[in-house]
């Protein structure tokens, strides 16, 4: 099945060709109101906050971190979660064999990473071609569009086909809105994190040239604490010895 590996193509270029959306006017006061303020109004889209799980999803470049819009996304949500702990079973696309209480993203690697634009993972081939044998349907609101820059999504290969390929946004994209399943929203110092990726070294089809590897996934429910940052290996200081002069040939 083809999976997600195009699922961007057409938005970044729409994206790149687009103009900006019309901002909305309010009416002309009366002559007669006072110069004031329109006071501001509460939308539908404001009022949206992330309400699930937090996932910390640590990678060879750093910690992403994102907390989930369950209420909007609750299927999303639920396979993301059971894909990330095990709990659901899946097919490994590279040997077709079912796998049982094995975490599904540990190990695998961001295989598409564009600059100012995302970067994509969740594929165990690292190919953009693989899925985890099994398919959903789409779970769009309409008060919930990429917005703000650090939004989680499924990646597409059109209308129903979610599996476990994911992307998160580095900025803004209007286009492409109303069209992927939106399903979390990553913090500020995660959006760094994301920019650091997409701009490593790539090859044409836009994926690194050295693995960026998403080592492990973790989910935090309500009351539970973030887990450390992973530590950071401290190259070993070389020992130098001190070489004795020789004595010059006779």
């Amino acid at each position: 099945m083809k999976l997600a590996y195009a699922f961007v193509l057409s938005a970044l270029t729409a994206a790149l060709a687009g103009g900006a959306a019309a901002q909305q006017s309010t009416p002309a006061q009366p002559a007669s109101a006072p110069d004031l303020p329109d006071a501001p109004q509460a939308t539908a889209a404001a009022a949206i906050h992330p309400n699930g799980p937090t996932v910390v999803m640590d990678t060879s470049m750093g910690r992403i971190t994102c907390q989930f819009y369950e209420k909007q996304a609750p299927k999303a949500v639920a396979n993301f979660i059971g894909l990330a702990e095990g709990t659901i079973d899946w097919t490994d696309p590279n040997t077709k064999k079912k796998q049982h209480h094995k975490p599904f993203y540990d190990g695998t690697v961001f295989h598409r990473v564009i600059p100012e634009f995302m970067i994509q993972g969740g594929d165990p081939t690292g190919t953009g071609m693989g899925d985890p044998g099994f398919a959903f349907d789409d779970e769009i609101d309409p008060n919930l569009n990429f917005d703000k820059p650090g939004k989680l999504a499924m990646a597409n290969s059109g209308p129903n086909t979610n599996g476990s390929q994911f992307f998160v946004t580095e900025q803004a994209y209007d286009s492409l809105n109303q069209h992927y399943t939106l399903f979390g929203q990553c913090d500020d110092s995660s959006v760094l994190v994301v920019q650091t990726i997409a701009r490593v070294q790539r090859d044409s089809s836009d994926k690194p040239l050295a693995p960026v590897v998403l080592k492990k996934v973790t989910i935090v429910r309500e009351g539970q604490p973030i887990p450390p940052p992973p530590a950071v290996a401290t190259p070993a200081t070389p020992t130098v010895h001190s070489a004795m002069p020789t004595s010059p040939k006779q």
